[in-house]
């Protein structure tokens, strides 16, 4: 059974890759994701693939690289910001990671695609997420 789920966890992001639909994020610096699926796994080996919102997971993150954070969007309600400690930047591929509240994070965003992968590690806890990206239009004025 545990070998099902690692093969199950393994394909996940070959078949996301063939499904999401995101944008270029080369050279952006705002941008919003969504995220799509979602596995949380106990240090037990026992995994469940989920819809992020039944794991208390945003359905939209606005990621600002200058000024360094991940926040809720305006209309979730939810008012999360949190601080993003690490961004690089490599060969096509945005990384951003951090920790808060006990929690480490790791993004991994391919620039040309949008296609985002996350990692949140708590005490015995491991959440995986698959998203896409897409750049934030510039406000305009009056807006």
């Amino acid at each position: 059974m545990r070998r099902m789920i690692v093969l199950a966890l393994a394909l996940i992001p070959a078949l996301i890759g063939q499904t999401v639909w995101a944008d270029d994020l080369s050279g952006v610096n705002r941008f919003v994701c969504s995220a799509i699926q979602a596995t949380i796994c106990g240090e037990g080996g026992d995994c469940t693939v989920d819809l992020p919102s039944n794991l208390n997971i945003p359905q939209f993150v606005e990621v600002d690289v200058d000024a360094k954070s991940l926040s809720t969007t305006a209309a979730s309600g939810l008012n999360r910001t949190t601080p993003i400690a690490n961004i690089n930047r490599q060969d096509g591929t945005i990384f951003l990671q951090g920790n808060e509240m006990g929690r480490g994070f790791s993004w991994v965003i391919t620039e040309q695609t949008g296609q985002v992968t996350v990692a949140i590690a708590a005490d015995g806890i491991a959440v995986i997420v698959f998203g896409a990206c897409t750049p934030l239009a510039a406000a305009t004025k009056g807006e």
